[in-house]
């Protein structure tokens, strides 16, 4: 990993996020305009990350998110201390009636051959006014942090997020971080904004300051505006990887500061039963796990399982191949249970990574 100066000194924070928390309504297999009760599940592209390596991987790691002083914040506060996280907040008042809001997501977990279905509710979300200078990255940052990370949703909430995700990675990388960003592509909060068109503008611009990328192919050609293989969207289809270290090549010229691209492949048969494989491209070199059948309770979540697996092995200085092992297993693993984050072992994923069974542990 020549090209990746990850810190090995004594750090504050192995990880640090940044971006918005929102709480989830999961109705399970139930369509939501049928559910009579919900789970809450507290989330986040970006936090689930920094949840996932405390709580699985018992890494040192903190978010950086707005926070509102009322009921449903005080619940999100709770789990994320529950997960072992540290939080630095920007904290809103809500006028008891409009907001400042905690997003809403709603998600049903679908089943058989009836897809999942997400929408939203982040109307005047707290989230989403966060803007540069509300951080003190100085201060975050003053007794050490090894990786940053933040991502496309958070990035798609306003102007101003955007901007607050460059200044973090630009303080992080003058604390000597390594920085990483998801794509994580999401037609529906880009729509809202200005399309395919800004989410590209957009994400371009945070990619310059960007050591490692994740994103499947319809991430980099619709949120980076690389070409590659059509994207369809009447069904997922396991990609070519050949194709999509194509794609990978093609977005290293565009970015020469990006050291490292990863993704997740998935083939979908129906709602519970999936095809999963991972890839990985580090310093020109290229990285492919099997390929395992997964019996899926909750996909969501799963694509932040692996990114946290890769991270945490990353982190650790092992080889590529089995960072790359480790996120594969766990986000498999982070598909099996309900909600958005973990709630693995080490030792199981690194049991799974190795090629681990599910049988009867006596």
């Amino acid at each position: 990993m020549a090209g990746l100066a990850i810190r090995k000194d004594a750090c504050a924070f192995d990880f640090v996020s940044l971006g918005a928390l929102v709480h989830r309504l999961d109705p399970g297999v139930i369509p939501f305009r049928k559910a009579r009760t919900l789970e809450i599940h507290v989330s986040g592209g970006e936090y689930n990350v920094s949840a996932n390596l405390a709580d699985c991987f018992r890494l040192k790691t903190a978010v950086c998110s707005a926070m509102v002083n009322y009921p449903v914040g005080d619940l999100v506060q709770a789990r994320v201390r529950e997960m072992g996280v540290t939080a630095f907040y920007k904290h809103y008042e809500h006028d008891g009636v409009r907001g400042p809001n905690i997003a809403g997501v709603y998600s049903d977990r679908g089943q058989g051959v009836r897809a999942p279905v997400v929408f939203y509710n982040r109307s005047n979300e707290a989230g989403a006014l966060l803007k540069p200078g509300d951080f003190d990255w100085p201060n975050i940052f003053k007794s050490g942090v090894r990786w940053f990370h933040s991502g496309g949703i958070f990035a798609a909430l306003s102007e101003t997020t955007s901007e607050v995700i460059i200044e973090g990675m630009k303080a992080a990388k003058a604390a000597g971080a390594i920085t990483s960003f998801d794509l994580n592509f999401r037609e529906k909060l880009w729509a809202s904004v200005g399309g395919e068109k800004r989410a590209i503008e957009t994400m371009r611009r945070i990619v310059e300051h960007t050591d490692v990328l994740i994103g499947n192919e319809e991430d980099l050609q619709k949120g980076l505006g690389v070409k590659g293989p059509e994207v369809t969207k009447k069904a997922e289809s396991k990609l070519d990887p050949e194709q999509f270290y194509g794609m990978i090549e093609a977005t290293v010229k565009l970015f020469p500061n990006v050291k490292g691209v990863a993704t997740t492949l998935r083939e979908v048969h129906s709602t519970n039963r999936h095809e999963w494989g991972a890839v990985l491209w580090l310093d020109g070199q290229r990285y492919i796990t099997p390929t395992m059948n997964l019996d899926v309770i909750c996909r969501i979540g799963g694509g932040d399982g692996f990114a946290s697996g890769l991270i945490y092995g990353l982190l650790q200085g092992v080889e590529p191949e089995w960072a790359l092992r480790l996120g594969w297993a766990h986000g498999a693993l982070v598909t099996t249970y309900p909600g958005d984050t973990t709630m693995a072992t080490l030792a199981e994923v690194e049991e799974l990574a190795k090629g681990g069974t599910a049988r009867v542990k006596r």
